[in-house]
């Protein structure tokens, strides 16, 4: 696990707890921090208060079901563009998927699935979230360097001003001692 500072958040969400203890085994290698709630309200309520890389939907819950909680969570969540894959024990029935797929799932898969795909397939979308958390830092840096480099023009144009000003004053003075000197003149004889 991360502590949530370089790592990515994985929401887990499904009303059974053997199977959040099955996808918390099987994600566990990734190093990500887990959050695993057993309703759509607490996975609406964890998407109003986190960022998450990925989220794991189950499809048959009671309440609130798979496909409501995706269409909340793409309403309201801090992060609405949260890549959400569905799991369902409902079996491949076309029709479910394609709800699925319409809420906003990215991916749709059948339970039993193979441990080693879903493990790469969230390691994807972590990888993803990371590196879109690094851009936002590197374009973060970007600005301030160019905030600041506008600064220094400012501050550059300034002290050339200031130069400038102190080298007029300097070039008067010395002016006004060549005409008093030229005035202490003798004058033509």
């Amino acid at each position: 696990m991360t502590d949530g500072k370089h790592g990515a958040k994985i929401l887990l969400v499904d009303d059974r707890s053997e199977n959040l203890l099955a996808l918390e085994a099987i994600l566990s290698s990734l190093e990500q921090e887990l959050v695993s709630v057993r309703s759509g309200e607490a996975a609406v309520d964890a998407v109003l208060k986190d960022e998450f890389a990925v989220i794991l939907l189950d499809v048959v819950m009671p309440g609130m079901d798979g496909f409501e909680t995706a269409a909340r969570i793409k309403e309201h969540g801090r992060a609405p563009g949260a890549p959400i894959i569905f799991l369902t024990a409902a079996g491949a029935d076309p029709e479910l998927a394609f709800r699925g797929y319409a809420a906003g799932a990215v991916d749709y898969i059948s339970k039993p699935f193979d441990p080693w795909v879903l493990r790469a397939k969230v390691s994807v979308y972590v990888d993803l979230f990371l590196k879109d958390q690094q851009l936002h830092v590197v374009s973060d840096l970007v600005t301030a360097v160019e905030g600041a480099a506008a600064g220094l023009a400012g501050l550059a144009a300034a002290l050339a001003s200031v130069e400038l000003s102190d080298g007029l004053g300097r070039l008067n003075d010395t002016i006004a001692s060549l005409r008093s000197a030229l005035g202490d003149l003798p004058g033509p004889a």
